[in-house]
């Protein structure tokens, strides 16, 4: 879709803006995360010629600028302060604040978006709570909050495991098959090495130089 000079200068103050927001965020949840669910969005939206594309980047690059687990609760104010300063026009902007309000997974739950733009950056945001990047933030999170090891697989179950049949839109729906494939992999590896280190025996373990301790 082409965009005019003023949409992409838009989307360029609002990279910028969300890198210099979550320059002091922990790894769970940086800028990284943020292009993540950009490049996600962008993939997704290019098979749903109805939405507003402009919508869908702005609204993923702002989709953590409220977020309550990094700021106070402030109404969307970060988000709709940057909308405003670009005399976004007030439609539009309505717009990217509904699809931001829809990304929460713990705000939204049994609650599909209204809007197929926030349909399509929830599915990206979701998208990266799962596979191998979903892993690695789970445990990400878990050490920036003081969490153990059963507290961060027990998020693998309360969350990440019902994804893959919460998504929205049939890219996301067929993005989320393989990445969730992995999670239940990376499960059954974890579970087995944690029960083979449980079941062994005394009797089994050697020094360094073959002797048996």
């Amino acid at each position: 879709m082409q965009r005019s000079e003023t949409e992409n200068r838009w989307i360029e103050d609002a990279k910028e803006y969300a890198k210099q927001l979550f320059a002091l965020t922990g790894a769970s949840h940086d800028f990284a995360h943020t292009m993540r669910v950009f490049s996600s969005a962008v993939q997704i939206a290019s098979y749903e010629p109805e939405c507003d594309h402009t919508a869908v980047m702005l609204a993923a690059l702002l989709h953590d600028a409220d977020d309550h687990k990094l700021f106070a609760d402030s109404g969307q104010e970060h988000a709709r302060s940057f909308l405003e300063s670009r005399e976004i026009p007030a439609e539009l902007q309505e717009k990217i604040l509904t699809a931001i309000r829809s990304v929460s997974f713990s705000k939204n739950r049994g609650r599909r978006p209204e809007t197929i733009e926030g349909k399509i950056v929830q599915d990206a945001d979701r998208l990266d709570a799962m596979g191998a990047v979903g892993v690695a933030r789970t445990f990400a999170y878990g050490g920036e909050h003081g969490r153990s090891l059963d507290d961060s697989i027990r998020h693998f179950h309360e969350k990440l495991l019902l994804l893959k049949d919460e998504m929205n839109t049939e890219t996301g729906k067929q993005m989320a098959e393989e990445r969730h494939a992995f999670l239940l992999a990376f499960l059954e590896e974890y579970e087995k090495e944690m029960n083979d280190m449980t079941q062994l025996k005394p009797d089994h373990l050697f020094d360094p130089g073959g002797e048996k301790l």
